[in-house]
């Protein structure tokens, strides 16, 4: 914090669903604080959990990653935000520990609300970066991204 008792440094991610859930929007707030970075989403329009099924993944709860990428273009409405690129891994790490790798949101009626901290990065390095919300939950070992499906929804780090 500074001497005025504000966060050092704060970011956010305005969250717009695509053409696979384009009800899905809300917001992911960045606080710098000492020793890392308080992360607070709130995300409404999510689709309801549906237990896996004849070799088919669930749906939900939600893979939910920091991409190396700051663009949102849909590109190919059946396969969307590519633009947003691989989860953000600067160091190198596999999946499961990579920078970008964030806890599943899960959906309470069609809504997620959720904070947590984190200490490997800055908000200053997430700046420009996106923020994707996959269909499926995180396995956090299948390289590079986890099976989390396909991508919901996303937010440019501003």
């Amino acid at each position: 914090m500074d001497n005025t008792g504000l966060y050092s440094r704060t970011a956010r991610a305005v969250m717009r669903g695509g053409p696979l859930c384009p009800q899905i929007n809300g917001i992911v707030y960045f606080y710098d604080v000492p020793g890392g970075v308080w992360i607070f989403a709130d995300v409404s329009g999510l689709p309801p959990y549906q237990p896996a099924q004849n070799n088919r993944a669930p749906v939900g709860p939600h893979g939910f990653h920091l991409h190396e990428f700051g663009n949102c273009a849909v590109g190919d409405p059946a396969n969307p935000f590519q633009a947003a690129g691989e989860h953000w891994n600067p160091y190198n790490q596999p999946h499961g520990n990579h920078a970008g790798d964030f806890p599943v949101l899960f959906s309470n009626g069609e809504r997620a609300v959720m904070g947590f901290f984190t200490n490997k990065f800055s908000v200053s390095q997430v700046i420009g970066r996106s923020v994707i919300i996959h269909e499926n939950p995180d396995d956090y070992r299948t390289q590079p991204a986890g099976a989390s499906g396909r991508r919901l929804a996303c937010g440019a780090i501003m």
